[in-house]
């Protein structure tokens, strides 16, 4: 679970969640809409407590999608965060409105369906997910590790806003400590 791999990091260095925070903070992504999941609950409490941030679930990933894509053409720069089983909703959406038209959407996946996963749907869509980013050529990382985590956030929403193009940052378990199961 993500907060026993926040108790296993020096108390000096930060986690995952707040480097997250503060990096969407320095690049100005301050509306953040997302669909409840376990493993992202530490940033999303996070986002939630500081004003500067309008944070609010969705019913689905694609609602959330569509709100994005207005408050960008309003001016306004946001992120999606999501876990994997999500992701198998957004082909449509991506492939329609974002891509087509230059959205630089930022999305932060909690990835689920490997590293122990119970969930066997979990896993197919974990397999498929990168191989629809790619057929939509859209730009993706994965996470694994803390100390490439603000530079790889940073410059990939620079990129996004940039180039008007899209971007998923899938967060491994390898970085959040992923979900525990019973």
């Amino acid at each position: 679970m993500a907060i026993e791999a926040d108790a296993a990091r020096p108390a000096s260095t930060p986690s995952w969640h707040e480097i997250i925070l503060a990096t969407f903070k320095r690049n100005e992504v301050d509306l953040v809409p997302y669909v409840p999941d376990r493993v992202l609950t530490p940033l999303i409490q996070s986002l939630h407590d500081d004003p500067f941030f309008t944070t609010f679930a969705t019913a689905r990933e694609e609602e959330a999608v569509g709100i994005l894509a207005g408050a960008w053409m309003g001016g306004r720069r946001g992120a999606l965060l999501m876990q994997t089983s999500g992701f198998a909703t957004l082909a449509n959406v991506l492939a329609s409105l974002v891509v087509p038209c230059q959205i630089p959407l930022t999305m932060i996946v909690s990835e689920r369906g490997t590293l122990g996963e119970f969930n066997y749907g979990q896993s197919l869509v974990c397999r498929t997910m990168r191989p629809v980013l790619d057929a939509l050529a859209m730009e993706h990382h994965t996470m694994t590790r803390l100390d490439e985590l603000e530079f790889v956030v940073d410059r990939s929403i620079k990129q996004a806003v940039a180039t008007q193009a899209p971007v998923t940052l899938i967060l491994s378990p390898l970085l959040t400590g992923g979900k525990v199961f019973a």
